[in-house]
């Protein structure tokens, strides 16, 4: 079952982001990371808010955090792994007349908003599909600034991820992957291996149907050492080869994509074949806490019968 919503309206018009040290117009083609300020469309005014901790029950654990679970959902039926195909970085760019990078830039902003909101509702596992093996296809410069991007916010993000009981896996064929991403991905799965509060699952250079044909050499492989017979293999055999084994929970229950479109682009398909599907109609980018606690009111509301 799936659930559209219809777009936001956006109007072509000129735009300006600001922050004390910068100003990109939508004329611009140079941005800054560090002093990104996502859209507004009006005057951005501080407010002063007042944060209440909330305690909350999950499976059994108990948590403690500044983001309370919205009161539409049910904390017994969240999802245990969330997976995500976060689509439209591009396009909602091009909508506002500036760089592509931005819109990568204001993605990565969405994506750090769901780990947040992930990491304090109680979901163990969040996949995102952040680079896939078809992506090579793209400008070498876009492909480039990508892994810059990604460099950068492991780089920023990895003691904080330490701090908070998050553990970081990265699936897909690192080995093609810029030396210096390889370094900060090595060092960011040896500095999380031991958290168990939550688990990220970064998809990089990932391919599903690459996944299925490793796993299937790698169980050649073990029937040629004679570790395993013939007779042996079944879909328990397979599916410990695949590169989601780094997870106690390998089968999302709920993938999200954005930007309207209807298909999941050859990623996890093993892993998708119970899983309940939620698309979005909104970029990426404006992809925010209530479409999220959407896809999970959504995903609460369906009756999940696999095959009964």
């Amino acid at each position: 079952m799936f659930w559209l919503r219809l777009p936001i309206p956006l109007h072509k018009t000129p735009i300006t982001y600001s922050t004390p040290n910068t100003t990109i117009s939508s004329n611009s083609n140079h941005y800054s990371h560090q002093n990104y300020l996502p859209y507004s469309s009006k005057p951005v005014t501080k407010r002063s808010t007042i944060s209440m901790v909330v305690k909350h029950e999950v499976n059994g654990e108990s948590f403690s955090e500044l983001e309370p679970l919205p009161g539409e959902l049910k904390a017994e039926l969240m999802p245990k792994h969330v997976a995500v195909i976060m689509d439209g970085n591009g396009r909602w760019a091009k909508m506002k007349g500036l760089p592509v990078s931005t819109g990568h830039v204001a993605g990565m902003d969405s994506f750090k908003r769901m780990l947040e909101l992930c990491s304090c509702w109680g979901i163990k596992v969040l996949t995102i599909f952040a680079f896939s093996s078809d992506n090579w296809k793209r400008p070498k410069v876009e492909v480039d600034f990508l892994f810059d991007l990604l460099e950068r916010l492991i780089h920023s993000q990895i003691e904080n991820w330490k701090r908070k009981g998050i553990k970081v896996s990265v699936i897909g064929d690192t080995s093609k992957l810029p030396i210096s991403l390889q370094r900060i991905i090595t060092s960011a799965e040896e500095n999380t291996k031991k958290n168990s509060k939550f688990q990220l699952i970064m998809a990089v250079n990932y391919g599903g149907k690459l996944d299925v044909v490793q796993a299937c050499k790698r169980v050649v492989k073990k029937v040629k050492d004679e570790l395993i017979l013939l007779e042996d293999i079944d879909e328990n055999i397979l599916e410990k080869e695949l590169e989601t084994n780094c997870t106690e929970f390998p089968y999302p229950d709920l993938l999200i994509r954005t930007s309207g479109e209807l298909r999941v682009s050859n990623f996890l398909l093993w892993q998708l074949a119970y899983t309940e599907f939620f698309f979005h109609k909104k970029l990426w980018p404006d992809f925010g806490k209530d479409e999220f606690t959407e896809a999970l009111i959504s995903f609460q509301h369906r009756r999940k019968r696999h095959g009964r």
